[in-house]
C-alpha cells in the first residue's frame, strides 16, 4: 500500500512540475497528506483484538473522527486562545481533548472495549486528524507572495509525512488505550491514569509545537553576538550566522526526536501492560460516563 501510494505521489509531483497543470494539485495534496496516515492505520488494523473492529468502523473513525477533531479544535482555538507564552500549551490541551472526545463518540456503542482496540481506534482518530491537518498545511504552503510554490507544497508534505507516525496518531493511541482499559458496553471509565495521560500527551504536543521557538531561544542564549542583541532590542532583524543556523536545526531535530522517543516508549509500555493486566477489578477512584442517556456517575 505504501509503496504503490508513494510511486503515485512521486508521479503526481513530477507531472505537476512538468505540465504546470493546477488541476493536479488536489491529487498531489491528498496523496501526500493521506499516504502515511492510511498506511499506519491499515497496519494497526491487522493487529486488532476483537471481531468488532471492522474495516468499516476503522475507516469511519479515521474520517469522521479526524474531521470532527479538526473542526472542534479550530473553533475552540479561535475563540479561546490568544497570543501568550502559554499558547502552545492551550493548543495541546484543546487538540488532545477534541480527539479524545471524537474517539469516545465514534466508539461509544462497542460491546467490547479492549486496550489494544483502544490503541488502534485512537490511532485512527489521530491519524485522521493529522491527514486533514496536513492537507491544510500543504495548501497554505502552496500560496506564497511570489505565487504558487510547488516546492513548498512538496517539502511540507514530505516533512509532515515523515513526522506523522510520532505525532497525532501516537498521542491519541495512548489516550485510546487508557480510555478502553476499563470501559464497557454501557460506560466509559475515566480514571486518574487517563487524566494524567491526557495532561502528559498534551505537554508532549505543546513541546513538539514549540520546539522551534525553544531552539531559537537556546541558540540565541548560547551563540548570540552583541550586535545581534542590539538589533533585536531595536526590533530589527538580525541575520544568523551559518553556525547558528546549524545549531538551531540540530536543537530542533534533537528535541523532536526526544519527544518522539518518549511517546514511542510510552506506547510500548501500554501495549506490554495490556497483555499482562486483568480487568476484573476497576480502579478504586474513577468516573463513569454512560454511553446511553443515563447521567454520568462517580465510581
Amino acid at each position: 500500500m505504501f509503496g504503490a501510494g508513494l510511486v503515485l505521489w512521486i508521479l503526481s509531483a513530477v507531472v505537476t512540475y512538468l505540465t504546470g497543470n493546477p488541476n493536479l494539485i488536489p491529487t498531489l495534496v491528498l496523496l501526500g497528506s493521506f499516504l502515511v496516515p492510511v498506511t499506519f492505520v491499515a497496519w494497526a488494523f491487522e493487529r486488532r483484538d476483537s471481531g468488532e473492529l471492522t474495516a468499516e468502523l476503522v475507516f469511519r473513525t479515521f474520517v469522521v473522527g479526524g474531521v470532527l477533531g479538526v473542526l472542534g479544535a479550530s473553533v475552540l482555538e479561535t475563540y479561546l486562545l490568544h497570543p501568550s507564552p502559554w499558547l502552545y500549551v492551550g493548543v495541546g490541551l484543546i487538540e488532545e481533548a477534541v480527539k479524545l472526545a471524537a474517539l469516545a463518540l465514534m466508539t461509544r456503542h462497542l460491546a467490547v472495549k479492549s486496550p489494544r482496540d483502544g490503541l488502534i481506534l485512537g490511532a485512527a482518530v489521530g491519524f485522521g486528524f493529522a491527514a486533514f491537518e496536513s492537507a491544510g498545511y500543504a495548501l497554505t504552503a502552496l500560496f506564497t507572495p511570489q505565487g504558487l510554490s510547488l516546492t513548498d507544497l512538496v517539502t511540507t508534505e514530505l516533512l509532515r509525512g515523515l513526522l506523522a507516525p510520532v505525532g497525532h496518531g501516537l498521542w491519541t493511541a495512548v489516550l485510546g488505550g487508557l480510555l478502553f482499559a476499563w470501559s464497557t458496553r454501557d460506560h466509559f471509565l475515566l480514571t486518574t491514569r487517563l487524566a494524567l495521560a491526557y495532561l502528559g500527551v498534551s505537554l508532549l504536543h505543546a513541546l513538539w509545537d514549540s520546539m522551534s521557538v525553544i531552539s531559537l531561544y537556546l541558540t540565541l542564549l548560547l551563540t548570540a553576538q552583541p550586535w545581534q542583541y542590539e538589533l533585536l532590542v531595536r526590533g530589527l532583524p538580525a541575520a544568523p550566522t551559518g553556525a547558528q543556523v546549524g545549531l538551531y536545526t540540530t536543537l530542533t531535530w534533537v528535541g523532536q526526536g526526544l519527544i518522539a522517543a518518549i511517546g514511542v516508549v510510552w506506547l510500548l509500555v501500554l501495549v506490554a501492560r495490556a497483555r499482562r493486566e486483568r480487568r476484573e477489578t476497576p480502579p478504586a477512584r474513577a468516573y463513569r460516563v454512560a454511553t446511553s442517556r443515563h447521567p454520568a456517575l462517580p465510581l
